[in-house]
C-alpha cells in the first residue's frame, strides 16, 4: 500500500517512538556526514521498509524510504 508524504513521516516517527533499532552510517555524500538507518519489518507477505535519515540544519532529512531488497 502506498504512503503519502505525511503518512511516511508518521510511520517513521511511530517506529522511532516505539524504540525501533537504528544503525549509524557514515555517508559518502556529503562526505563524513552521519545518517541513521532503520529496517522496519512488515507483515510476512510484504518486504521490510528501509529508511535512512540525516540530521542537518536543525531538522530531520529523509534520505531514503523504500522496500528493502536485502
Amino acid at each position: 500500500m502506498p504512503f503519502t508524504e505525511a503518512g511516511a513521516w508518521e510511520f517513521v516517527a511511530e517506529a522511532i517512538e516505539a524504540g525501533h533499532a537504528m544503525e549509524e552510517l557514515t555517508l559518502d555524500k556529503p562526505p563524513g556526514a552521519t545518517a541513521y538507518v532503520l529496517i522496519i519489518a512488515q507483515p510476512s507477505d510484504v518486504p521490510p521498509i528501509y529508511v535512512k535519515l540525516q540530521l542537518g540544519s536543525g531538522c530531520v532529512i529523509g534520505r531514503s524510504f523504500h522496500y528493502s531488497h536485502c
